[in-house]
Order: structure tokens, then C-alpha cells, then sequence
């Protein structure tokens, strides 16, 4: 053997499971076109987001610029134009109210990867990392102000342009007492549903209602019709948040290696649904989630990965993410706007996807797609 040759370590069963994710055949897609899908109106939105940034010469412009210029889905904005096109409305109209939802929400990731402690997102250093935990929050303050900036921008009336206002500045509070109750759930003992399902729904939640119910707004329906059409979209927030806590251990979240949240002590819905169903493993759990993020043993994230997988935690909450995603995509709300249930439907898939390797969730998507061709035929023979 020569000097410089390395023996190879036998990897653990759950890294090897969490390395081998990407030979996993993906889910099904669908064959119709996407709402969600690219268009000339989201490049507006790009466009509007970094001229309200402000230019590079101002600091603070640049650290929200280059926040923004990491990339990401722009998810939130996709959602807000496709469902003002699915209501009735123009997505050009929309592009304003679809920068601001996804500035706000940039926003709360700034703000989040400094509560964290991450830092890198999407391949780069975060705001914090890079330029100090007081900077970022000033970026994040920035980026937290220009939805209301944005949303000015609209062609609507008066009286819209404050109901959305209103809307942004609801669900932006919404948002910040979600997430500090979900950073508490460890402190309050917080190891049920009963505390990580309101929270998430603060958190989480909100932000995939509002892009909805401004849409609705836009295409002339009423607070009260808007409100009621946002309402299922809330629950997506719900089915986001149990796909990122399994992706954590059982996929990959572009964090290096698996188990991110357990080294920043979060409560996840895996965590609470082991502790559930495995009510002594609560002080072992409670001690790995209280260590310092660096003193987190590798080999203890490994044997919570196993833990979750052989204790029933990982089926139990794929089920929980099977019930919400049916939720959504079978509510009756969609019965006044079947188009903008399609996009529920499509929102449901991209959700889906990232673990949908993990076996239990494959027929979903081909489910749904049927259930829609279903819910026509029931339609047209009623």
C-alpha cells in the first residue's frame, strides 16, 4: 500500500441510505402543464424585487440583492401568479403582489438562517455568515418592508391596495409568533402536536395563504370569498414543513450532511412523533436536541435516523404529509374554483416530490390526477 493510500470506512446504514437517495427512482410527474410554471411574469416579479432592493452602492441593498441572487424556487410567487390567473386575474397585473409575498418571505429566511445558525444556503454563505449576525438582521428588516413597496405598485384600487397591505402585515406577524413559539417548543417541553401544529401553521402556513388570498383580492372576489379560497393553502404551508423535517434525515436539504434540525435542537414532527410512540426515549432526546450544535455526536444523528426508521416515526408521519396532502387537494372549497384546485393539486406534487423515494408517497401524484378526472366526471353527471 502506498504512503498516501487511504483505507475506506465502512459507512453506517443511515448514511449510506441517505447517500444512496439519489438512485431512488423519483415520483411520477405530471403530464399536464404546470400552473406553477415559469412565465414572462415571474421574470417581472425577479426584475421588481431587485430594483426595490435598491442599488448596490447602498449596503444594505447589496446584502438583500445578493440574498436574492442565491435563487431558490420563488415558490410563493409562482402560487400568487398561478392563482390569479386560475381566479380570473392577469399574471403581468399580479406581479407586483407576487414580489411581495416572496420578499417577505426572503425575509424570514434571512432572519431564520441567523436563529439557526446556518451558514450556507443554496451552495453560498448566508447573510449572517458573511457579513455578521447585526447586518443580517438589518438586511432582513430591508427585505421585511419592501412587500409593502411592492404591493403599492399594483394596478388596483385604493381600497384593495390597503386590504393587501393589511394582508402582508397580518401574515408577517402570523409568521414571527409562529416561529418563536416553534423556537420555545424545546424549552416549553413542546413534544406534542398540540404545540408544533400551531406553530408550524404560524410559520409555515400563513405564507402560503397570503399569495392566495391577495389573487383572489385582484380578481375582484370579496375579503370574505378571498379568505375562504386562501384557507386550504394553509395547510400546504403544514405539508411543506412534515416534508422538510423528513427530508432533513432522509434526503437531502443542500445542508451537507443529514440531520441539520437535530443539531440546532429542533423540534421536528419526526421528534414528536417518536416521542409518542416511544415515550422513554424522551430524556435521550431531549439531551441530543440541548447540545450545542458542534458537540452533536455523528454517531447519535445516526442512531436518531435509525431510531425514527425501525420505531414506526418515519411511516407514522409519511401518513400525517398522505392525510394533509388529500386535505388540500380534496377540499371543498375548490368547488367555486376548480382551476385554482388544480393548483392546489400541483403545489401538493411539488411537495411530494423531494421524498417521494421513500416509497410511501410514489402513487400519490397519479392518484391525484386521477381523483381530478374523478371529481370532472362526477361534475358532468350531476
Amino acid at each position: 500500500m502506498s504512503p498516501t493510500a487511504r483505507v475506506a470506512t465502512p459507512e453506517s446504514p443511515a448514511r449510506l441510505a441517505h447517500r444512496e437517495r439519489a438512485d431512488a427512482p423519483s415520483p411520477p410527474r405530471r403530464t399536464t402543464p404546470s400552473p406553477l410554471r415559469p412565465s414572462d411574469a415571474l421574470g417581472r416579479v425577479e426584475a421588481l424585487m431587485h430594483a426595490l432592493a435598491g442599488d448596490d452602492g447602498c449596503f444594505c441593498a447589496r446584502m438583500a440583492r445578493e440574498h436574492l441572487a442565491a435563487g431558490g424556487k420563488r415558490l410563493r410567487a409562482r402560487l400568487a401568479l398561478a392563482a390569479a390567473e386560475a381566479l380570473g386575474a392577469s399574471r403581468n397585473d399580479a406581479a407586483p403582489w407576487a414580489a411581495a409575498c416572496e420578499l417577505l418571505h426572503n425575509a424570514t429566511l434571512v432572519h431564520d438562517d441567523l436563529q439557526d445558525g446556518d451558514a450556507v444556503r443554496r451552495g453560498r454563505p448566508t447573510t449572517w455568515a458573511r457579513y455578521g449576525a447585526a447586518q443580517a438582521v438589518n438586511a432582513g428588516d430591508l427585505l421585511l418592508m419592501l412587500p409593502f413597496l411592492a404591493a403599492d405598485r399594483l394596478p388596483a384600487p385604493p381600497d384593495v391596495r390597503l386590504a393587501l397591505a393589511t394582508a402582508l402585515a397580518r401574515a408577517a406577524t402570523e409568521t414571527v409568533r409562529g416561529q418563536a413559539a416553534e423556537m420555545r417548543l424545546p424549552a416549553a417541553c413542546g413534544y406534542e402536536w398540540d404545540g408544533w401544529l400551531p406553530a408550524v401553521e404560524g410559520k409555515t402556513g400563513a405564507l402560503f395563504q397570503l399569495p392566495v388570498e391577495g389573487a383572489a383580492r385582484l380578481a375582484g372576489r370579496d375579503a370574505a370569498s378571498a379568505r375562504a379560497l386562501a384557507a386550504p393553502f394553509r395547510r400546504v404551508g403544514v405539508l411543506f414543513q412534515l416534508q422538510d423535517d423528513v427530508l432533513d434525515l432522509f434526503g437531502d436539504k443542500g445542508r451537507g450532511a443529514p440531520g441539520a434540525d437535530l443539531r440546532e435542537g429542533k423540534v421536528s414532527a419526526l421528534v414528536v412523533e417518536h416521542l409518542e410512540l416511544h415515550p422513554g426515549d424522551t430524556a435521550w432526546l431531549r439531551g441530543l436536541l440541548a447540545l450545542p450544535r458542534d458537540a452533536t455526536p455523528e454517531a447519535e444523528v445516526d442512531r436518531a435516523i435509525e431510531r425514527f426508521r425501525s420505531g414506526g416515526a418515519l411511516r407514522r408521519v409519511l401518513d400525517r404529509v398522505r392525510s394533509e396532502a388529500w386535505s388540500v387537494a380534496e377540499s371543498p372549497a375548490f368547488a367555486a374554483a376548480p382551476a385554482l384546485g388544480e393548483v392546489a393539486r400541483e403545489l401538493v406534487c411539488v411537495a411530494l416530490t423531494p421524498i417521494g423515494h421513500l416509497g410511501q408517497l410514489t402513487d400519490f401524484v397519479p392518484a391525484v390526477a386521477e381523483n381530478e378526472e374523478t371529481t370532472r366526471m362526477r361534475g358532468a353527471a350531476g
